[in-house]
C-alpha cells in the first residue's frame, strides 16, 4: 500500500477541518445547533485535527506500519477507528443528518486503510516484490 499517498490525503483532509473548526467556530455553531460555551470545544477540537495533520504530512516520507513508525499508524488507526465507531452509532441515531454519515464513511474508510498498515508488515512486502 502505498503509505505517502495515505498519508497525504489524511493529511490535508485533517488540515481543512482543522482550518474550519478554528476559524469558523461560530458559523459551525450555528449551522449544528450547538451552545455558545461549546465554542471552545470546537477550537479545541481544531488543534487536534491540525496537529493530526502536520504529524500526517511529515511522517508521510516515512515507511508506515509494523515496527517503522508504529506511533504514528497506531496514533491515526486509534483516531479513525474510535471516531468511525461513534459517528456510525450517531448516524443510525440521528440518520436524517448527511454530515454525519459523510463524516461516518470517510472515518470508517481510514480506519479499514490504517488498520491494515498497522496490522502489516510493510518490510516484508518490500523484499518479496
Amino acid at each position: 500500500m502505498n503509505t505517502k499517498l495515505l498519508m497525504s490525503i489524511s493529511a490535508i483532509i485533517l488540515g481543512i477541518v482543522a482550518i474550519v473548526l478554528s476559524f469558523f467556530p461560530q458559523e459551525i455553531s450555528n449551522y449544528a445547533g450547538f451552545e455558545r460555551t461549546d465554542l471552545i470545544v470546537l477550537q479545541i477540537l481544531g488543534a487536534l485535527y491540525f496537529g493530526f495533520a502536520i504529524l500526517n504530512w511529515t511522517a508521510k516520507a516515512n515507511l508506515i506500519g509494523a515496527i517503522y513508525s508504529r506511533p504514528v499508524a497506531i496514533g491515526n488507526f486509534a483516531h479513525f477507528m474510535i471516531g468511525a465507531l461513534a459517528l456510525v452509532k450517531l448516524s443510525f441515531s440521528s440518520a436524517t443528518l448527511p454530515y454525519i454519515w459523510i463524516a461516518a464513511i470517510i472515518y470508517s474508510i481510514f480506519a479499514i486503510l490504517f488498520g491494515y498498515i498497522f496490522f502489516t508488515n510493510p518490510a516484508a512486502k518490500k523484499k518479496s516484490v
